[in-house]
């Protein structure tokens, strides 16, 4: 299970829904956040690439924990977990597009 820590963004990033994360090796990864979900009570980060053209889209889910410090640490869940998250993910958008 990896875990990934809050990275900073330069000024103004922000706003582009660009988040920073530092895996437990160091290497600082930069996601496009898509949505903030919950499932059976635990909240789950959807990410992806923001390079990445619409085709070749994937989405990466994070599983929102805390360190002993209180501090915020993304682990990646189990297979049918982050698959029932990117399914209520889907559903979401779907009833978006429906608004």
């Amino acid at each position: 299970m990896a875990d990934w820590n809050p990275g900073s963004m330069p000024e103004g990033e922000e706003e582009n829904d660009l988040v920073e994360l530092i895996d437990e090796n160091g290497e600082h990864t930069v996601f496009e956040h898509l949505a903030t979900l919950e499932y059976e009570g635990e909240s789950y980060l959807a990410l992806c690439d923001p390079e990445a053209d619409e085709d070749d889209l994937e989405v990466f889910i994070l599983k929102i924990d805390q360190d002993e410090d209180g501090n915020d640490v993304y682990n990646v869940p189990e297979d049918d977990v982050a698959d029932a998250v990117f399914a209520k993910l889907v559903e979401m958008t779907d009833d978006l597009g429906n608004e």
